[in-house]
């Protein structure tokens, strides 16, 4: 998770590109849900602030529609983006950690 973080500020934001795109793509292909990388990235191009609340709308899918188990995170956790920087940052820990959480449960390697 840092290192993302780390990659996003080196790349000056590019690297949020491909981190939406890729995870908008991995939970498409695992849960047949979802909008898909690329029109995720589209999302994200065209109406930014809508990425904030799809992506843990599709993480809550898959917690909760998926696996029946409680999800740490919900689409309305998308406000965040509305405290300029911090919030972005609180919002990718809750979400990518959820993420990182769900992957582990699945049988992946820690990142």
């Amino acid at each position: 998770m840092g290192l993302s973080i780390l990659w996003f500020v080196l790349t000056l934001s590019i690297y949020g590109f491909y981190w939406v795109y890729k995870t908008h793509e991995e939970i498409k292909r695992y849960s047949r849900n979802g909008v898909g990388g690329v029109i995720g990235l589209v999302i994200f191009i065209v109406i930014s602030p809508v990425t904030f609340f799809v992506v843990p709308s599709e993480v809550r899918y898959m917690y909760e529609d998926l696996d029946g188990a409680r999800s740490p995170v919900r689409g309305i956790y998308g406000l965040w983006f509305l405290l300029p920087i911090i919030g972005h940052v609180i919002w990718f820990v809750q979400v990518q950690g959820a993420l990182n959480r769900y992957w582990e449960s699945k049988g992946a390697s820690p990142p």
